[in-house]
């Protein structure tokens, strides 16, 4: 190994990408260095180059989809080992000591770290990570498709194992994009009646191939109706970022139906509370998950052969990868290969 690493970084908030070479990070108490095969690009990363998130020190490296391989261990480190491969997320560990913690919700650790965004993530050859974010990478799962689902994976795949819907149920998917194309696999995959609603008609084609059992051009037709037509839906998944999307289909629940929101609107979300009533529906939100909730999203996705559709770019193009994927060009997950 060289005692130098390639990484990009943001110098300060609303600054361009720089490749800077670094020395390679040693792995502190508690810490696992990763070889970084494949790290996602998300939308969330633009809270590290617009300055947007609470707390960030610069000059940073974003990246909260790392996968990789570990090649050091610090002190007190039993649970990994150098050769494996491993996944780290959004969560980048916790305190176990806070309240939340002490409960089991790691998620909602009130001294929570975020990978890319409390320290340095996955634009780099290497990173260090604390080992209790880390996640086991099984075998059978590229690099290059396994990072995305340390985000979009898991949102996805933990907000609809975590809703009271059931195999036969119907459930919807609002939005094929980054989180919903993903969506719609799991929900196909656990033996729902599977509903893709999205405002771009030549997506039905896809959203058919990847398993939904009926598609709803929101552009034509009002998704609340078909969704009654149907039956009502136990579960509508938004994962499209708009508010009047998430409005759209509160009327398509059915009795104690929930809209579970995991893309988040930049506006507030209007809704009718007598139609809620009348279904004792909910509208709520989901947001990723622990390392043990991401290594289950991993080893149920190549179970059930799940991945992402990628484009894959180098660490040198990273300005035109972020670009790609903040303009909505990419189809779906834009990956850096370090």
């Amino acid at each position: 190994m060289t005692d130098t690493m390639r990484a990009a970084v943001v110098p300060e908030p609303g600054a361009e990408f720089e490749l800077v070479e670094r020395e390679v990070p040693d792995p502190g108490p508690g810490e696992v260095r990763v070889a970084v095969e494949a790290c996602g690009i998300c939308r969330s990363d633009e809270f590290v180059v617009e300055g947007s998130y609470p707390g960030v020190s610069y000059p940073r490296v974003p990246g909260h989809e790392i996968a990789g391989t570990v090649e050091a261990v610090g002190d007190d480190v039993d649970a990994w080992e150098p050769g494996e491969r491993v996944g780290a997320g959004w969560h980048g560990g916790h305190c176990f000591a806070c309240e939340a913690c002490r409960r089991g919700q790691f998620l909602q650790c009130e001294n929570a770290e975020i990978t890319g965004l409390s320290f340095d993530g996955g634009y780099a050859e290497y990173a260090t990570v604390p080992a209790e974010a880390l996640a086991a990478i099984p075998d059978d799962l590229d690099a290059v498709d396994a990072a995305p689902l340390l985000c979009a994976g898991i949102t996805t795949y933990n907000a609809l194992r975590n809703s009271d819907a059931r195999a036969g149920d119907l459930v919807a998917v609002v939005g094929i994009g980054g989180l919903g194309h993903l969506g719609v696999q799991y929900a196909h995959a656990a033996g729902y009646e599977t509903v893709a609603v999205s405002r771009s008609p030549d997506k039905e084609p896809l959203a058919r191939d990847l398993g939904a059992d009926h598609f709803v051009n929101a552009a034509e037709e009002e998704p609340a109706e078909r969704l009654r037509e149907l039956g009502g839906a136990s579960v509508v998944l938004t994962t499209a970022p708009a508010s009047d999307a998430v409005e759209s289909v509160v009327g398509g629940l059915g009795t104690d139906g929930s809209v579970i929101v995991t893309g988040i609107p930049g506006e507030p979300v209007s809704v009718d509370a007598q139609q809620l009533v009348g279904t004792r529906g909910a509208v709520e939100g989901w947001g990723s998950g622990h390392a043990r909730d991401s290594q289950d999203t991993l080893e149920f996705s190549a179970l059930r052969d799940i991945t992402p559709e990628i484009e894959t770019y180098a660490l040198d193009d990273v300005a035109d990868a972020y670009d790609r994927m903040v303009e909505n060009k990419a189809r779906f997950r834009v990956v850096l290969e370090p």
